[in-house]
């Protein structure tokens, strides 16, 4: 199935090269410019043309989502882009639905699809009906750019179980946006708690198909853009500890040309490869809907996630005494890729899948 999508590297490339010349003057652990962003393009890449958007595909939204991770930028598209464009895909049309999808692509809006980093895929609100009415309750924790939303979707269960998303204002009664500390200063995470938030009808949107397969295939889709973001990080890594070392002098000669940092550079690059066609699969996967795109899920977000978190490691480690200085920057990637590492399921949970997977017929 993933072998009839068509061949758009030639554009991927040029995507790529426009991504990291606009977040390079951004300058490096700064915020992104939002107005920047939303005249790229970028937030309409999957929107449908008939509502502002571009008619692209998940594969477009990965470039972009792998050149933040190189870039350890900040900012919300992570959150919108991996998450909220493809929620709103899914769901029912309306115009409620369709408006809000149009002022996304367009920037004008900040809308957050509340799906906690520790969640799995399941929703962690219910929709409660009493006699004056439906209300909302339960809690995420971990939740992307939460703090910074304007709209919040929520997926909740309903009393027969059926899984629907709210729509929301964050300032609405009863509904508290925190905002939570994290070992990684380039992001924002939020934990939202909701304690019988009123349910106007108009706000209760439901999925055009089956619920749960959606909610699933969100998460996938979340764990996917930490992988590429993950990827990004590794390949500046690299690109930055390869570079050192032709430049770095020691004992009269570069330390590049020493056997031991030859071997360390190769076994980073070997990690960057394999990083990075466990992703390409998984992207490729979630494209074409593919049966076994939670496999190809799995598989990318633990390699490269806990491979970015060894290279950051080998690159301050070869950076010498410089490496462990603020000024290096290195630190940032170091902590963005160990909180990357257990977003949207641990190691752990994605390798007992994989076990669960393969495990041998009895």
């Amino acid at each position: 199935m993933t072998d009839s999508l068509p061949d758009l590297s030639e554009f991927h490339d040029e995507l790529r090269s426009v991504a990291r010349g606009l977040l390079a003057r951004s300058g490096h652990d700064a915020p992104v410019d939002w107005e920047s962003i939303s005249t790229s393009g970028w937030l309409g890449l999957e929107v449908p043309s008939e509502f502002d958007g571009a008619d692209g595909t998940f594969a477009e939204v990965a470039v972009i989502l792998r050149e933040i991770g190189r870039a350890s930028a900040r900012g919300p598209y992570p959150a919108v882009a991996s998450l909220t464009v493809a929620a709103l895909a899914l769901l029912e049309s309306g115009p409620e639905r369709e408006r809000l999808l149009r002022d996304t692509a367009s920037g004008s809006t900040v809308p957050v699809f509340v799906l906690g980093g520790e969640s799995a895929g399941r929703a962690q609100f219910q929709v409660e009906v009493e006699p004056q009415g439906a209300f909302l309750r339960g809690a995420a924790a971990f939740v992307l750019d939460a703090p910074g939303a304007d709209r919040l979707l929520v997926p909740a269960r309903e009393p027969d179980g059926t899984i629907v998303v709210i729509d929301l204002d964050p300032r609405a009664p009863g509904l508290v946006v925190t905002e939570q500390p994290v070992v990684d200063a380039t992001r924002s995470f939020g934990t939202v708690l909701a304690e019988g938030v009123a349910i106007p009808p108009e706000s209760l949107w439901r999925f055009h198909g089956d619920p749960q397969e959606a909610l699933h295939r969100l998460h996938d889709r979340a764990a996917v853009g930490v992988a590429c973001d993950s990827l990004g990080s590794s390949e500046a890594m690299l690109d930055a500890t390869v570079a050192y070392a032709g430049m770095r002098e020691q004992f009269g000669r570069k330390i590049g040309s020493f056997q031991a940092v030859k071997h360390a550079c190769a076994d980073m690059l070997v990690q960057v490869t394999v990083a990075r066609t466990l992703v390409d699969a998984a992207v490729r996967s979630l494209v074409s809907e593919d049966p076994e795109a939670t496999t190809a899920t799995s598989m990318a977000k633990v390699y490269s996630c806990a491979a970015a978190v060894e290279i950051a490691g080998k690159a301050m480690q070869l950076h010498g005494g410089m490496g462990y200085t603020w000024e290096s920057g290195i630190h940032v990637y170091l902590k963005r890729a160990t909180l990357n590492r257990s977003l949207f399921g641990s190691p752990a949970l994605h390798r007992a899948y994989l076990a669960q997977r393969y495990r041998p017929a009895s």
